[in-house]
């Protein structure tokens, strides 16, 4: 304030107050309010005040707005040019008192979000934020989702329920669709064959599917086939097809199982595809009450089709040739029809034992 003091006795020219701001080339907050207070003793406006401090700190000038509320407060009789204080938490509450406390209760509720931590403990988001970091280590992370956990509790209720009513696994009609081709080569186990020590190795040559193929939807109970179809070439399996394949599935229920029709206890089984558990699909289950059996993600051996049906009607197509797709049709429906009732009830008790071998895993 002395080197003011002597600079004003210079003279209170313009020029004067330019050459007394410029001084001070520093950009701090302080050293422009001094300069303010200096403005507003020696008679200058808040905009003269603001037009100086432009000219001698530039970009670093405060603002305008700052500039006329500091000589509004110079006006009113302030002399201080310090900040008032502010209220809030004190930065000192990062003591291993409040860590020890933190970590308490973080294990208790590891839920708690960082939000509910300051109000629990009453100091601010980055006092928590670095307690929870720096101190205690910890990081926020989201739950694992392991398909073997709902697996394991899919199987487990299905088998408890199949062990409770005796007519559970009577009332469940299963089905999927898969692509059944012209000509699909056989599989590697299906060419094995035994050989002798010296005997030399057996070979083939690589043999890839046909692009003839048509899409077969089919359904079943433990009796047999309840309904059967072939998508229309170029099709795709969406949910306004699948829902006017369910209506055509419902009739054959009505027609094939009456009993299970007039009781109303017949539950639907297919797997989570998209089409599947379409909204569109699900709305219209509910609509007609139709009950459905959940299918555990990523688990191909709990599913009926991809086990039995589908694995044993391709096994005997396979390495024979289809030229239309009229032929596939005939041949896939005959195969599908020539497969004993004994072997659906088979399937329907292996599927009772996967579901027991499935709730013991870990």
């Amino acid at each position: 304030m002395a080197a003011f003091a002597q600079l004003a006795a210079v003279g209170r020219g313009i020029n004067t107050c330019v050459y007394v701001i410029s001084i001070f080339t520093m950009c701090e907050i302080t050293e422009q309010r001094i300069c303010i207070m200096f403005c507003f003793k020696i008679g200058k406006t808040a905009t003269e005040t603001y037009q100086l401090l432009q000219q001698a700190y530039g970009e670093d000038a405060m603002g305008r707005t700052q500039v006329f509320d500091w000589f509004r407060r110079f006006k009113e009789g302030r002399t201080s040019v310090g900040s008032d204080p502010r209220s809030g938490r004190q930065s000192t509450t990062r003591n291993e008192e409040m860590i020890a406390e933190a970590r308490t209760i973080v294990r208790n509720r590891r839920r708690l979000t960082v939000r509910e931590i300051e109000d629990e403990f009453g100091i601010s988001v980055g006092s928590c934020d670095a307690i929870l970091t720096d101190d205690l280590h910890m990081k926020r992370v989201c739950a694992k989702f392991v398909p073997r956990l709902q697996r394991q509790t899919i199987a487990r209720d299905l088998f408890e329920y199949s062990c409770e009513d005796v007519q559970f696994l009577k009332n469940i009609v299963t089905g999927d669709e898969s692509w059944v081709y012209g000509y699909d080569p056989e599989t590697k186990q299906q060419s094995s064959q035994w050989k002798g020590r010296t005997s030399p190795r057996p070979k083939k040559g690589r043999k890839v599917r046909s692009k003839t193929e048509v899409m077969l939807l089919a359904f079943f109970d433990s009796e047999g086939i309840v309904h059967h179809e072939y998508a229309p070439d170029g099709q795709k399996i969406n949910k306004e097809f699948y829902v006017e394949f369910f209506r055509r599935l419902r009739e054959s229920v009505l027609r094939k199982q009456p009993d299970k029709w007039r009781d109303g206890d017949w539950i639907l089984h297919h797997d989570d595809a998209p089409a599947h558990t379409s909204h569109l699909v699900q709305q219209f289950l509910a609509k007609h009450g139709t009950a459905q059996l959940q299918q555990p993600p990523y688990s191909p051996d709990l599913a009926p089709c991809d086990f039995f049906l589908f694995p044993r009607l391709k096994k005997v197509l396979k390495e024979h040739r289809f030229e239309a797709t009229e032929d596939i049709k005939r041949n896939s429906t005959k195969t599908l029809l020539d497969i004993p009732k004994e072997e659906f009830a088979k399937c329907f008790q292996q599927w009772q034992k996967r579901w027991a071998k499935g709730r013991e895993l870990c």
